[in-house]
């Protein structure tokens, strides 16, 4: 099965890849490696905004840690034409908008970490960072980035 065909079997339907907000690119395939800039959480075109612990919870971090996992396989699928190249997601960086108290920025990355295990299946089972930060972009609840090992094309 093809992972268009997944994505179709999940329910899921892949956001427009967002375009940079900022002097730089989305992403940079060298070495048989693709390294996705951050990505920030968007549901139904808005910005899933919030700090957790402060004004959202963990549920609602989840959903964003998803969305930017649905963002960032965006972003292979247009970089990469097809998202059968992809091999092995290699590692996610999970940024948490954090009051100084919250302590389950895991919790709130597994939302990207289950997303990419159910559409690439072992192959989406990756290393991961999840840090808590004072603030993100444009106060983003969530940001990700990610690295992926990815076949010839």
């Amino acid at each position: 099965m093809s992972i268009d065909q997944k994505l179709t079997e999940l329910g899921l339907t892949l956001p427009p890849a967002a375009a940079p907000v900022a002097t730089y690119v989305p992403t940079v395939e060298v070495g048989g490696m693709l390294y996705i800039s951050g990505q920030l959480p968007f549901r139904k075109g808005d910005l899933m905004a919030g700090r957790l612990g402060e004004d959202v919870d963990i549920e609602f971090g989840r959903e964003a840690a998803e969305a930017c996992g649905l963002m960032l396989i965006a972003q292979m699928k247009r970089s990469l034409g097809s998202l059968d190249r992809v091999e092995k997601i290699v590692k996610l960086t999970v940024f948490v908008n954090s009051d100084p108290r919250f302590t389950e920025q895991p919790k709130v990355a597994d939302g990207a970490s289950q997303l990419m295990g159910a559409v690439f299946g072992e192959a989406g089972h990756h290393s991961r960072s999840a840090v808590g930060v004072p603030v993100l972009p444009r106060g983003a609840a969530v940001e990700i980035d990610a690295i992926v090992a990815v076949r010839p094309a």
